[in-house]
């Protein structure tokens, strides 16, 4: 059975998560570390649960997301799993850390493409790939069916969904990614977002002020 522990690293309040099963291996998804602080913290949880990360997953590559991405893949010599339309989101993330008043620390490390319906394997557990795009082009989901968990990046929020005004972003095709990709998904799944605090596809159908419609009776849809 999968676990989750998430930390909120960096001025953005960025979700990082380990997720790891009975086997002991794991993987990091969106090592936004920016700090020495925020480094140990992540790497003792890590050693304290004796846990064996085997891949760094990105749901996108946006500066806030990887910051601790080289510090990571370095100290536990692992590959790093991101869609290849977010190659060129991952070049342009000096710039705007620069707006924001700090340095992006470098990132050398060679991507591992995925794909809409890859599934990613650690220990016992499979994670599908969703691709999301509308955030950003390589925007993807990660879905564990048997647990049902979902992460979903900046996707999809408690109570709202992910900006659209940065490049690469496309309202209109982030709406049409969440209704037909996520919206299907059974009620109970509990979803980790990149900010913010964790919810289900239930709550975001119902709540959601961008997904008003899902409020509707059926014979009013």
């Amino acid at each position: 059975m999968i676990q989750a522990k998430c930390f909120y690293f960096n001025d953005f309040r960025e979700c990082s998560t380990v997720l790891w099963d009975e086997s002991g291996e794991g993987v990091i998804v969106d090592p936004g570390c920016n700090s020495d602080d925020e480094k140990n913290a992540l790497c003792s949880f890590i050693d304290m649960k004796g846990i064996r990360p085997v891949k760094i997953l990105l749901t996108h590559g946006h500066f806030d997301h990887v910051l601790g991405l080289t510090d990571c893949a370095r100290k536990y010599n692992i590959p790093v799993y991101m869609h290849p339309a977010d190659k060129e989101i991952l070049k342009i993330d000096d710039f705007f850390t620069r707006t924001y008043g700090f340095r992006m620390p470098v990132i050398d490390i060679e991507t591992t493409d995925i794909a809409d319906g890859d599934i990613i394997t650690f220990g016992n557990t499979e994670l599908e790939v969703i691709h999301t795009p509308g955030h950003t082009p390589g925007g993807v989901c990660y879905y564990d069916k048997a647990d049902k968990l979902l992460l979903s990046g900046d996707t999809l929020f408690a109570g709202s969904i992910g900006r659209t005004d940065h490049p690469g972003g496309d309202y209109d095709m982030l709406m049409e990614s969440i209704n037909t990709r996520l919206m299907d998904m059974d009620g109970d799944v509990t979803v980790i977002p990149g900010h913010g605090p964790h919810t289900s596809i239930a709550d975001e159908r119902t709540k959601n002020p961008f997904l008003q419609p899902f409020n509707l009776p059926e014979d009013e849809e």
